[in-house]
C-alpha cells in the first residue's frame, strides 16, 4: 500500500489536463486568426479562388456538395493537407479560397487534444486506489489458490506411495512374502519402496532356504537311520559269504563266480550307504579367501581327461573375483555340477563356465548343450534320492546345494545360453 501511494503521487493526470486546455485555447485563437486573415484576403481579391460551376455539380467534391446543400452563404473547413478553406456561395456556383497553415496541422492537433481529454476523463472516472487494491487482492488470492492446489497435489503424491508402503508392510507382516510394490520414482519414497521390495525378496529367499535346510535335516536323519540299518545287515552277509568261499572246495569256479556277484552287490550297497552317510553328515565350513577362477580352471583340467568328447569353454572377467567360502566344499560343488553337465551333453557337446560378480556376490554359471530339464525335473531337482542319471545316487545336487547354503550362498537353475540346462552357484564375495 505504501508503494501504491507513492505511485499515485507521481500521476501526471493533472498536468495533462492543464496542458490540454492550454493547447485547446491556443489552437482556437490561431484558428480564429487564420479564418479572419483568409476572409480578409478573399474579400480584398488577394487570393484566386477555385470556382465550382453549377452545371458541373456532379463532379463537385463532397465537402462542396454538403456546403451547397446546407444553404449557408459561407463556411470555413480544414483541408486534408494541413490548410484552411473558405467556401463562399454565388448565384452560379461556389468559390473556394485556400491557404496553407504552414507546419501547423489543425487536424493532428484536434486528434491529439481529443486523446488527451479522453485520458483525463478516463482517469477522473476511475478510482485508481480501489482498482489497484482489488487487483492486488485478486493476485494474492490467485497465488494462494495455486499454492493450495500444488500443496494438495504434492501431499497426495507423497501420501499415496506411503499408503502403498504401509499396505505392503501389513501384507508382509501377515506372512505374504511374495508381495511386491510398483516402483515410485527416484525420490526418498521410491528408495523406501525399493528397499521394501529387496527386503521382501530376501525374506522370501531366506524362508525358502530355511525350508530346504529343514527338509534336508529330515532327510539326513532318515539317511542316518537307513545307513545304520543297511550297514548292520551288510556286514554279517559279507563275512558269511567270504567264510563260505573259504571253506567250500566243490565246484570252485561256480562258487567263486557266485560269491563275486554277491560281493559286488554288497559293495554297491556299501557305496550307497557311504553316500547316505556323507549326506547325513554336516562337516563344519571353514571359510577363507578362495580364487574362484583358479579353482574352476583346476576342476576343468581334472575333468577333461575323463570327458575327451566334450568341448569346455571358460569365460572369466578381467579382474578375477575372490569368494569367502570353504575351498574343499567349493571344489565338491564345482565337481558335481561340472560332471552333471558333461554327462548331459552328447559327444561333441559344449560346457560353458562363466564367472562374474552379481549383486555384490560371486556368480559361477555352468551351461551345457544337452537336452535340458523338464518342468517336473526342475521342481524336484534338489531333492535327495531324485536322479536322472543312469548310475546316479540322487544326492549329488542335494549335497552341493547344502554345502552352498552352509557357506552363505545357493545354487539355482537359470536359462542356458547353450540350449540345455544351466546352474548358477552364488558365493559370498571376499
Amino acid at each position: 500500500m505504501s508503494l501504491l501511494d507513492q505511485s499515485l503521487a507521481h500521476a501526471t493526470t493533472r498536468e495533462l489536463d492543464g496542458l490540454s486546455k492550454s493547447l485547446e485555447q491556443t489552437a482556437r485563437e490561431f484558428y480564429q486568426l487564420a479564418r479572419k486573415d483568409l476572409k480578409s484576403d478573399a474579400e480584398a481579391r488577394r487570393l484566386t479562388p477555385i470556382r465550382y460551376e453549377l452545371q458541373d455539380r456532379e463532379r463537385w467534391p463532397q465537402t462542396v456538395k454538403e456546403f451547397w446543400d446546407s444553404g449557408e452563404t459561407e463556411r470555413f473547413a480544414l483541408a486534408g493537407s494541413g490548410g484552411l478553406d473558405y467556401l463562399q456561395r454565388r448565384n452560379d456556383g461556389i468559390s473556394v479560397y485556400s491557404r496553407d497553415l504552414g507546419n501547423v496541422r489543425m487536424q493532428q492537433l484536434t486528434e491529439e487534444y481529443r486523446r488527451a481529454r479522453e485520458a483525463v476523463a478516463d482517469s477522473q472516472s476511475r478510482d485508481l486506489r480501489r482498482g489497484l487494491t482489488i487487483t492486488l487482492i485478486v493476485l494474492v488470492l490467485a497465488i494462494w489458490i495455486v499454492a493450495l492446489i500444488s500443496l494438495v497435489y504434492l501431499a497426495h503424491r507423497i501420501s499415496r506411495p506411503i499408503q502403498r508402503l504401509t499396505g505392503g508392510l501389513s501384507e508382509l507382516a501377515s506372512g505374504n512374502l511374495q508381495i511386491r510394490l510398483a516402483p515410485a520414482g527416484n525420490d526418498e519414497t521410491g528408495t523406501a519402496i525399493d528397499a521394501f521390495n529387496n527386503t521382501a525378496a530376501q525374506l522370501e529367499q531366506n524362508r525358502d532356504r530355511l525350508i530346504y535346510l529343514t527338509q534336508v535335516a529330515s532327510w539326513q536323519s532318515l539317511a542316518r537311520k537307513m545307513a545304520h540299518e543297511l550297514k548292520n545287515s551288510l556286514t554279517p552277509i559279507r563275512l558269511t559269504v567270504e567264510e563260505i568261499s573259504a571253506r567250500t572246495q566243490t565246484d570252485r569256479q561256480f562258487m567263486n563266480h557266485a560269491v563275486q556277484i554277491v560281493i559286488n552287490e554288497i559293495e554297491t550297497l556299501e557305496k550307497r550307504v557311504r553316500a547316505f552317510s556323507e549326506f547325513s553328515s554336516e562337516p563344519p565350513a571353514r571359510p577363507s579367501v578362495v580364487d574362484i577362477s583358479s579353482l574352476l580352471q583346476e576342476r576343468l583340467s581334472l575333468l577333461k581327461p575323463a570327458h575327451t568328447n566334450v568341448k569346455y569353454i571358460l569365460r572369466l572377467p578381467e579382474g578375477p573375483p575372490k569368494a569367502f567360502a570353504d575351498a574343499d566344499q567349493v571344489k565338491g560343488i564345482l565337481t558335481n555340477v561340472l560332471e552333471n553337465a558333461a554327462d548331459a551333453v552328447d559327444p561333441g557337446g559344449q560346457v560353458l563356465s562363466v564367472v562374474s560378480v552379481l549383486d555384490g556376490k560371486v556368480s559361477i554359471e555352468i551351461h551345457d548343450s544337452g537336452p535340458g530339464l523338464s518342468e517336473d525335473a526342475s521342481r524336484s531337482l534338489f531333492e535327495p534320492t531324485i536322479t536322472f542319471k543312469k548310475n546316479g545316487m540322487g544326492l549329488g545336487l542335494s549335497i552341493a546345494r547344502k554345502s552352498a547354503l552352509l557357506n552363505g550362498g545357493d545354487i539355482m537353475l537359470v536359462p542356458s545360453e547353450l540350449g540345455g540346462a544351466a546352474f548358477r552357484i552364488i558365493l559370498p564375495k571376499a
